[in-house]
């Protein structure tokens, strides 16, 4: 512990918090490696991939609605986090805006820039919106619980803003090519080209895990670092599920091309 509160607050005084910050965060692994193993949450190109009982046949939204109710909690939670509690020390204000602004951009995107044709299973539009809803707000009241701590005798807050700008930028970017590889009123899937999909099919996912860091280099909390681990578990299952999709659905995939990490994995 001595080692590792040069980078990290020490665990705040809440049991409830010491208990998320390793639950949830596994949690969100074991479903990365349920995608690994080809048990989906069922959105996206996946979105009726596992068989669902019939009382949850009706239970589907168009995907742009499914996606709105994944993210607009968690951006609900960073604005009104701003408005009740604007006066908080430069490091919380950052992290809330960083997870605010990262959650209005992924709205926007969802209004005006994705184009969808598939639908989305409504459990597993509330898994997702619980999700990110809760580690959203739980990044935030951690970081408040941390004020009354000693700072970390390292700060990283400038390198996580660093993080956080490249990783929204490069999302958007593999965001806004993804979305070129349709034209006006196509729905089947096309293999992406541009930017990093040279060398992964799921550079979107990189620069979001990319964010997370970024959010944890600025708050510097244990919660903070856990959940940008476990979110890494889970984009690298489901890129690993869609790398293996893109390859039985194309006979000419390239076979160069990577899950997440570009040459490596």
């Amino acid at each position: 512990m001595d080692a590792l509160s040069e980078f990290v607050f020490a665990p705040p005084p809440s049991l409830f918090l010491n208990v998320v910050t390793v639950v949830i965060p596994v949690v969100v692994a074991m479903l990365g490696l349920s995608e690994a193993r080809g048990r989906h949450l069922q959105y996206s190109k996946f979105w009726n991939a596992n068989s669902a009982p019939k009382s949850l046949e009706q239970f589907k939204l168009p995907s742009w609605l499914g996606m709105l109710l994944a993210y607009t909690p968690a951006l609900l939670a960073g604005v009104v986090s701003l408005w009740f509690f604007p006066n908080e020390d430069r490091r919380t204000l950052l992290l809330k805006s960083a997870l605010t602004l990262h959650f209005l951009k992924r709205d926007l995107e969802v209004l005006f820039v994705h184009k969808y044709s598939s639908k989305m299973v409504f459990d597993t539009a509330i898994t997702i919106s619980s999700s990110y809803f809760s580690s959203t707000a739980l990044m935030i009241y951690t970081q408040h619980l941390s004020k009354a701590l000693p700072e970390p005798s390292i700060d990283l807050k400038n390198i996580g803003i660093a993080l956080f700008l490249i990783g929204i930028i490069g999302n958007f970017y593999h965001h806004f090519l993804l979305s070129k590889t349709r034209k006006q009123g196509e729905t089947g899937y096309k293999i992406p080209q541009g930017g990093l999909f040279n060398t992964v099919i799921c550079p979107h996912y990189l620069f979001e895990i990319i964010e997370y860091f970024g959010f944890a280099l600025i708050s510097q909390t244990f919660f903070s670092l856990s959940f940008a681990f476990g979110t890494a578990f889970y984009l690298a299952g489901r890129s690993s599920a869609t790398k293996r999709w893109y390859a039985s659905k194309f006979e000419d995939f390239p076979n160069h091309i990577k899950a997440l990490l570009p040459f490596v994995f």
